[in-house]
């Protein structure tokens, strides 16, 4: 006889698998959609659960969200973000985003999300699906173009100046807190694109910091890590600085690969007012 071994389910599998039974068994819910790390394969313990819950269009106005996702496990927390999206936390930590749709012309409006959102397992990603209309339409998102260099690079420069610019200027202005969340939010996003475009690493181009200590050279994250500090005025001149000479510094190598134009003039003259 053999002994055969099954790895134990995680908490994320059992919560997955709980949804499904749940979305089954209630008639209202037409189609469930998994995004996030679940859809490309990259769940762990620390997972979060996100899901699209498609209700049918005549049940759209019944459905109770908080009261549908509290059958999922005990809630700690929950409640409608600024988007709109039911955010929750379970009892064992576990974060869970919820939309709740109606299904027609929620479905319908998959078809713009090409680009934006990149499901490579579709089998995984369509949890339920009762009509068969949700697994036509994440179809086309299962495969993942890569973008365009010359043009992607000319654009993210474009990105890289504007907003380094806009930091410069803001903080030349004393707003030290402004200028610190803007090259987190603004300058970082375009910058490790660039990078990751010029590496030939971009499967996680819509999340560019996802696993970026793996999926980059070493020198390139300690560039990366020069750009960050604290919120204090001195800190963040100085990762104002080093950003925006790693930035340069991409592209001229950016524009020397593909032959985009790098407007060296505009570049000096932000350098010369980060100073």
């Amino acid at each position: 006889m053999h002994n055969h071994h099954r790895t134990p389910p995680t908490a994320l599998e059992r919560r997955v698998e709980r949804l499904r039974e749940v979305a089954e068994a209630d008639p209202r819910v037409e189609a469930v959609l998994l995004y996030g790390s679940w859809s490309t394969g990259e769940a762990d313990a620390l997972s979060d659960l996100d899901a699209y819950v498609y209700v049918a269009d005549e049940h759209a106005g019944d459905l109770d969200g908080r009261e549908f996702v509290s059958r999922l496990g005990p809630l700690r927390l929950a409640y409608t973000n600024l988007f709109g999206i039911l955010a929750v936390v379970f009892d064992d930590l576990m974060r869970g985003e919820f939309h709740f749709e109606p299904a027609g012309p929620a479905i319908a409006e998959i078809s713009t999300w090409k680009g934006m959102i990149h499901l490579p397992d579709t089998g995984a990603a369509v949890l339920v699906d009762r009509t068969g209309r949700l697994a036509e339409a994440v179809r086309p998102l299962a495969g993942f173009v890569p973008p365009d260099p010359a043009p992607t690079a000319e654009q993210l420069m474009g990105e890289l100046a504007n907003w380094t610019l806009m930091a410069a200027h803001v903080l030349a202005r004393g707003e030290t807190a402004r200028a610190h969340a803007a090259l987190a939010t603004m300058v970082s996003p375009p910058q490790l694109k660039l990078v990751r475009l010029l590496r030939g690493s971009t499967a996680h181009w819509l999340t560019p910091s996802r696993a970026l200590e793996a999926d980059l050279p070493a020198p390139d994250v300690a560039r990366h890590t020069a750009t960050t500090g604290t919120a204090a005025p001195a800190e963040v001149h100085r990762a104002l600085a080093s950003s925006w000479a790693w930035s340069r510094e991409l592209a001229r190598e950016a524009g020397e690969r593909w032959g985009v134009d790098v407007p060296e003039g505009l570049h000096e003259e932000i350098t010369k007012l980060i100073g």
